[in-house]
């Protein structure tokens, strides 16, 4: 089966591996006896363990979904020549993936090998679908997270004088969670784009900063444009503390340094950018942060003297965490306090110094979930991704090492981002002679005429460019695209408007 966990040794090289127990088994040992869902001893006095298990169950579902498609297949390919066998397989394939097979695949079986690998990009497709619907339906994280609340959280940020929160991840899919479950922050009250090496586009970004605070100025949204707040612009850059040297940001060569000093000349751009082009006195607030993937800990890079990043001086979540486990809540909270500030309370904490306090006091329950779930450190500490995002979207995405991104308009514009993640793919899959499946999805707003037209037409403009730049994996039936739409301005799932699979695309080709 592919490559979904690695073993956390010194001078791993991505290709494959021995093969792994499933997430679906490790979740079956882990939830033997309910008692001991929590099985890594006592927790933080300031974790949030109901919030905890109810994120860990969705982790759980949606992983386990994709990964029974490679024991389902091979369960199906063992009675490819019986009886009844497209009946059969749909069966199987209903009972463990809750899913339907394509019949233009099955109905061949007689006559020539069963297309495994068109099988498996079909699968990792509908779970997609799957779990797009359940997110968008049932919505899932912010039941799981209990007191997340979108609107008081924006009230909170405001409170914090932030009118708007724009962060950028690496496209690692061990980043794809950072907002939902490391920083516990509401996805809503996010912007999120996904950048190879959390090296975002300074021009976009811009124009993102001009319409937030145009809509300040006509229509007080989120609030007055002569309030005193700003926007702020934050980067994550990761790290391994289990492998440093190789399971670091594949983007800066496993060079935490320079991944921590690239994020911030690209913050220092922004910046200059915006009090360069617009006057009276405009300017926005940056934040630099590191992940450390093996952990899910932060490191929150501190201010220097004159405003500026300090790439040394950092608060380290876990070091608090560490310092802090048998105090009571209320010393624990006087603490993180005094270590943001001279400030004993968090009462007395002001601007970004309360933001800082309430992803520490957050971040503090994911390392507990980390401890409790993955034994306090995941077991595959490198790449695990089960498929590769491709576009502008993918707001129901909140998993670690589900989905690799690459945030593009177009496929030259954003070549290095889908290298990066086609290179990591063939080393999960490919190697195992199973595709690469990409999703390719164009969000799109309902409220302006034609926006729907021009969403499909890019996914078909991206698709064709993805063809032609991996044309010898797709002529070997190694990379398969599906094309997903999504109406950003209603709460509903994506649409498939396409796949590589359809029965029209197969008989083209």
């Amino acid at each position: 089966m592919p490559l979904r966990g690695l073993a956390k040794a010194k001078n791993f090289t991505l290709g494959p591996t021995a093969p792994m127990k499933t997430f679906t088994e490790n979740i079956h040992i882990q939830t033997k006896d309910s008692n001991n869902l929590r099985n890594s001893g006592k927790s933080h006095k300031l974790t949030n363990n109901i919030q905890n298990e109810n994120l860990f169950r969705y982790e759980s579902k949606i992983k386990s979904d994709f990964d029974e498609i490679v024991p389902t297949l091979k369960e199906i390919a063992r009675i490819q020549h019986h009886e009844d066998f497209i009946n059969k397989a749909q069966k199987i394939s209903r009972k463990n993936l809750g899913i339907d097979l394509p019949l233009h695949v099955l109905d061949k079986s007689w006559v020539k090998p069963l297309d495994m690998r068109a099988l498996y990009a079909w699968c990792a497709f509908k779970q997609h679908d799957k779990l797009s619907d359940n997110f968008f339906n049932n919505d899932p994280l912010e039941g799981a997270a209990g007191s997340r609340d979108a609107e008081d959280f924006e009230k909170f940020l405001l409170d914090c004088g932030i009118h708007l929160l724009d962060i950028t991840p690496c496209s690692d899919g061990r980043l794809a969670h950072s907002v939902a479950y490391v920083m516990r922050i509401p996805f809503s009250s996010v912007r999120r784009r996904s950048h190879a090496g959390a090296l975002f586009d300074i021009e976009n970004t811009v124009n993102r900063w001009v319409k937030t605070e145009h809509k300040r100025y006509r229509e007080n949204v989120p609030n007055e444009a002569h309030k005193d707040t700003r926007y702020l612009k934050v980067v994550t850059y990761h790290f391994s503390s289990v492998d440093p040297l190789h399971q670091g940001c594949a983007a800066h060569g496993s060079n935490d340094k320079l991944a921590a000093a690239e994020g911030r000349n690209k913050l220092y751009a922004f910046k200059e950018a915006v009090e360069n082009s617009f006057c009276c006195g405009a300017s926005v607030d940056l934040m630099l942060i590191g992940l450390d993937t093996d952990t899910d800990s932060l490191k929150i890079h501190l201010s220097t003297s004159d405003g500026g990043i300090d790439l040394e001086k950092t608060i380290s979540t876990l070091e608090i965490y560490n310092s802090t486990i048998n105090f009571s809540k209320e010393d624990a909270e006087r603490e993180i306090c005094q270590t943001i500030s001279k400030q004993s309370s968090k009462d007395k904490l002001s601007g970004l110094e309360k933001f800082t306090y309430k992803l520490i006091v957050n971040n503090i329950s994911q390392i507990d979930y980390v401890k409790s779930f993955h034994n306090g450190s995941y077991e595959d500490i490198g790449h695990a991704e089960r498929f590769i995002g491709v576009g502008i979207g993918f707001k129901e995405v909140h998993l670690r090492n589900l989905t690799y991104f690459a945030h593009l308009d177009t496929v030259e514009e954003g070549a290095p981002d889908l290298d990066v993640g086609v290179k990591i793919f063939t080393g999960l899959n490919v190697s195992q002679d199973l595709p690469i499946p990409v999703v390719i999805r164009f969000d799109y707003s309902g409220k302006v005429p034609g926006a729907k037209e021009r969403a499909i037409n890019d996914c078909e403009r991206v698709n064709n460019a993805i063809s032609i730049r991996y044309k010898n994996l797709v002529d070997q039936g190694l990379l398969h695209t599906c094309s997903t739409i999504r109406d950003r301005d209603n709460i509903h799932s994506a649409q498939i408007i396409g796949m590589s699979l359809d029965k029209k695309t197969e008989e083209a080709h």
